[in-house]
């Protein structure tokens, strides 16, 4: 179970990346070719449950980034140092996935999984995330992992029932807390952040006085982050 996926061992090592790069132009342009070329093959070729599998309503994809702190960051370089891990259609396909991936605990520095539907960047950019938020919760260090688990498998099994309101979740792992993140469409739909908000709670299992914080997806773009200046609920 504490096998890393593939994708992931490369970046647990450093900026592998950066270094191949660095060392030959050609073989990081032969690299990012390639890259281009699976990836309008991933685009033709799409991903659907195999058979006997049990489909999920959405198809998602899980998404891993991690980047040096004090770092300023653009959209651009953010863009460029988010890797896709991978696609899936069912329940089998996630737990292929998932039972692979290194636990949220586990990861070092600064990193994020982010675990979104398929066609949605994790970025505040993308068209559909650009007029929603997020509901933010911080944990103390321990906590990331099962509260990781708990928050995804919700969301995949549709308990939010906020129809086509949910675009992903995001976990966080920092030196100090590690902090879990839910996306939605539409800010300013208070019923549905609302509704969000409450099945959070549940799925979870949060104590009545947990802090909860949503902030928009407009006010981290002014700002240039994700959890700075947040509305503060309990």
């Amino acid at each position: 179970m504490n096998n890393k996926f593939d994708a992931l061992k490369d970046d647990d090592s450093g900026d592998h990346d950066q270094n191949e790069e660095n060392g030959t132009q050609k073989d990081g342009e032969k690299e990012k070719n390639d890259r281009d070329k699976s990836q309008n093959s991933s685009k033709r070729k799409a991903v659907v449950p195999g058979p006997a599998e049990h489909p999920l309503q959405y198809n998602y994809t899980f998404w891993y980034s991690r980047r040096t702190p004090g770092r300023p960051t653009s959209s651009q370089s953010y863009e460029q140092n988010i890797k896709q891990i991978g696609t899936f259609a069912s329940v089998e396909q996630f737990w292929r996935f998932y039972s692979h991936m290194v636990r949220p605990g586990d990861l070092t520095g600064h990193s994020d999984f982010h675990l979104f539907k398929e066609g949605i960047k994790p970025m505040w950019e993308d068209d559909a995330n650009k007029n929603g938020g997020k509901w933010i919760i911080r944990l103390r260090k321990g906590l990331a992992s099962r509260c990781w688990e708990n928050l995804i498998l919700a969301m995949l099994g549709e308990q939010f029932m906020v129809g086509e309101e949910i675009c992903g979740a995001v976990v966080s792992v920092r030196f100090q807390e590690d902090i879990i993140s839910i996306w939605n469409k539409t800010a300013s739909d208070q019923a549905t952040t609302a509704r969000i908000r409450d099945t959070l709670r549940r799925v979870l299992n949060l104590p009545p006085n947990t802090i909860m914080e949503y902030k928009t997806h407009t006010d981290s773009i002014k700002d240039n982050s994700s959890f700075r200046n947040t509305k503060i609920t309990l």
